[in-house]
Order: structure tokens, then C-alpha cells, then sequence
């Protein structure tokens, strides 16, 4: 198959349709994701304190309900791997739509709490079929996994806007109606828009998926064996330190970027506008490296940028007082972590096998779920222990170093075997 470039927003420049090309699919994935990180993701926080403030719930209650939908998402990244491979990728990621639609506008009914933990367990799990590992697992589908770079590249690019639209129109619905009414319109566009984008543009016939075997082989089976296969390699579990050192460290800031930047010693105002900062840097380094990267690999691009998460972590440990180097941190941050969103999509086909991208790149994210979920608590846990966010500050540096050390060390073992 021969290449094919994608812009930002999924323009391509295929001639001819033999080319399968994936422009429709990438738009309709892209504003898919917008979609699900802004209502299953982004939208929670700011859902949940309107609720406790009504309900009188506790934190520890509500954001306990989101540690355990976070596992449950962990333990159906493989299976949901598996079956996008398969060829279901239509039915899982639009049928995963419409049931956020449906849990969405149960939650908006909600009283008890006991309802409330079924409905975002339920939620939770369907991140797995709705985020960016099935989206891209949908893509290296469609176009082979070994040339999925442009349209991964394009989808990240979508997804970087999801908090950029979605907190500023959750906080709209929530000033002018409320939580529950919030939650039926988000209900309404994961029903409609998502799952219409889905449905309608996932088309399986499509897929250009090369087995490399004669015709009488159960491809089934192969994956089999590159899944076993990846299990005994090095590389796949230095990736798999690295991704969960990562997902850990990112959602320990996420969570707590707030109150530890004023902590610092920065205002109220100083510290909204460094936070503010993160989005469109994380948007603008995919565009940078979609322009600029296009000949580098993952392997590179992906060595440098986890050099720079230690460095900002351990520049804000040092609890800076100026508004400008703060905001400079959460700049690079921003930009590298948009950067290597596209490096992890990528890691399968590069650094371990190109067959099977589903269920290998599942299993690698499996930790990494599993780290998100408890993150925030641990952070929580060790500012309660000190009363203080230094430690949790430099136990996040300590991820980060883990993160740049074990991707440095795969990135190393794997030059030698080269991607069937």
C-alpha cells in the first residue's frame, strides 16, 4: 500500500479510492474523540461538584466511583483490543456510543449512591471502547498498522480540543440549567453524534489488514503468536514500565495541578493561566511534529520528549514563585505530553510487531489504566500523610525519571530486530 499523507483535520492526498483512503474515517474518529473526552472524561469533575454540592455527597464517595469505573476500563483494554482486531471495531466503538448515551441520561436521573457507582462503573468501562487506543487500533486497521502515523497523528490532533470545548460548555449548561441537564445533552451527543460517526464511517470491508501467510493459515491464530511472542520480548515490558510510569505521573498533575500550583505561592490568577497554557500546547506540538517529524521515527521523537517530563517536574518541585517559569513548565509539559499521546500510539507497530495492534497494545495499556485510577488517591494520600505537595511533586519527578529510563532502555533493545 503506498503512503498516504493526512493533514491536521484529516485531509489526504490519495488519488484514487483503491487507496481505501481514510479521510472520512479520521474526521468521524476525531470528532468522535472530541466527543468522548469531553463528556466521559473532562466533564466529571466539574459534574461531580454540582452534584455534592446538591446531594451531599462526599468527595471521597463520588471520586471513589471513578477509581473503579478507571479499573474496569483497565481490565477490557485487551479483550476490546482482541475484538477491534477482529474486525469489530464499527460495533464496538458505535455501540459503546450509544450506551454512554444511555448511562449518561441515567446518571441525570440519579439519587442513590449505590445507582450512581453502577451507572460510572458502566461508564468507566466504556472508555476502553470509546478513547484513543480502539480509535487507533480502528486506524492501523484501515490502513495497515505499519501506516497508521498520519491518521493517529491527525486523531490526537482532534482529541487535543475535547477540553478546550467541553469544559467551557459543561460549565454553560451547569450555570444556566444544571448537572442533570448537563448530562442529557451530553447524553444527546453521544447518542447522535458519536454514535453516528461511528456507525457511518467505520467500515470493516475496507480495512487493508495483510496477513502475510497463504490462505489456508487462521490469521486468529497468528495474532495468537505475536501476542505470545511480544510476552518474551524485553522491549514489551520496558514499554509497559514506561507507559504505566507515565499514565501515573500524568494523572497525579492532572488531578492536582491546581491546588499544588498554589501551593507554590502563585495567585489564583497565575495559576489558571499556566494551567490554560497546557491544552493548546499539548495541540501545538502534534502539529509541530505532524509538519516537522513526518521522516523521524517514534523511536526518536519519542526518546527526547521523555527527557523533558523529570525536567518540569522537578522545575516545579523546586516551587518556582514567578508566574513565567511555571507557566514555561506547564508549556513543555503540555507539549510533550501532546507529542508522545502520538509516540504510545505508535510504540506496537515500531517497536514490537505490526500484526495484532489490538490486542498487544491492550495489554500494554492494561498498567497504565490501572495507574490512572490510583494516582490521584496515592497523591492525595502522600499531601495528607506531609500536608504538604513537595513530596508528591518529587514522587511524581520519580515517576517521570522511571518513565524517560525504561523508554530509553526499549527504545534501545528494540533497533536490533526490525517490524515484520
Amino acid at each position: 500500500m503506498s503512503n498516504i499523507q493526512v493533514n491536521a483535520l484529516g485531509a489526504s492526498s490519495s488519488s484514487s479510492e483503491t487507496t481505501n483512503s481514510p479521510r472520512g474515517l479520521i474526521i468521524a474518529l476525531g470528532i468522535g474523540q472530541v466527543c468522548a473526552w469531553g463528556s466521559l472524561y473532562y466533564s466529571f469533575t466539574l459534574i461531580a461538584e454540582a452534584m455534592m454540592a446538591e446531594l451531599g455527597w462526599s468527595k471521597t464517595d463520588v471520586y471513589g466511583a471513578a477509581t473503579i469505573g478507571l479499573v474496569l476500563a483497565g481490565f477490557l483494554a485487551y479483550p476490546v483490543g482482541i475484538a477491534v482486531d477482529k474486525g469489530y471495531g464499527r460495533v464496538l466503538m458505535g455501540g459503546a456510543s450509544l450506551m454512554a448515551g444511555v448511562l449518561l441520561a441515567l446518571w441525570s436521573q440519579v439519587n442513590s449512591l449505590m445507582t450512581f457507582y453502577l451507572i460510572i462503573a458502566g461508564i468507566g468501562g466504556l472508555q476502553a471502547a470509546a478513547l484513543y487506543e480502539p480509535a487507533f487500533a480502528v486506524m492501523a486497521r484501515r490502513v495497515g498498522a505499519g501506516g497508521a502515523r498520519a491518521g493517529i497523528t491527525a486523531i490526537t490532533l482532534w482529541g487535543g480540543f475535547a477540553s478546550t470545548v467541553f469544559i467551557p460548555l459543561v460549565q454553560f449548561l451547569l450555570d444556566h440549567w444544571g448537572w442533570r441537564e448537563a448530562l442529557l445533552v451530553l447524553a444527546l451527543i453521544n447518542g447522535l453524534v458519536c454514535s453516528v460517526a461511528h456507525f457511518g464511517f467505520i467500515r470493516p470491508e475496507k480495512d487493508a489488514v495483510h496477513f502475510n501467510q497463504h490462505h489456508h493459515e487462521n490469521p486468529l491464530a497468528t495474532d495468537k503468536q505475536e501476542v505470545k511472542a511480544a510476552f518474551r520480548k524485553p522491549v514489551f515490558w520496558l514499554l509497559m514500565l514506561a507507559l504505566t510510569a507515565y499514565a501515573g505521573a500524568f494523572t497525579a498533575f492532572t488531578f492536582h495541578m491546581y491546588p499544588l500550583l498554589l501551593e507554590g505561592g502563585l495567585s489564583t490568577s497565575n495559576v489558571v493561566w499556566a494551567i490554560a497554557t497546557i491544552g493548546p500546547a499539548q495541540v501545538a506540538g502534534r502539529i509541530l511534529i505532524s509538519i516537522y517529524g513526518s521522516g523521524t521515527s517514534m523511536r526518536r521523537i519519542g526518546t527526547f520528549v521523555v527527557a523533558v517530563f523529570p525536567l518540569v517536574f522537578i522545575v516545579l518541585a523546586l516551587q518556582p514563585t514567578s508566574m513565567w517559569i511555571s507557566t514555561a513548565a506547564c508549556v513543555l509539559y503540555g507539549a510533550s505530553n501532546g507529542i508522545f499521546t502520538i509516540v504510545r500510539g505508535l510504540l506496537v507497530p515500531e517497536m514490537l510487531s505490526r500484526r495484532a495492534y489490538g490486542a498487544i497494545n491492550g495489554l500494554l495499556t492494561f498498567p497504565s489504566t490501572l495507574a490512572r485510577a490510583f494516582a490521584p488517591v496515592a497523591a492525595a494520600w502522600l499531601w495528607s500523610s506531609t500536608m504538604s505537595y513537595d513530596v508528591v511533586l518529587w514522587a511524581i519527578a520519580a515517576c517521570a525519571a522511571v518513565l524517560a529510563l525504561s523508554f530509553w532502555l526499549a527504545a534501545w533493545a528494540s533497533r536490533f530486530k526490525p517490524m515484520r
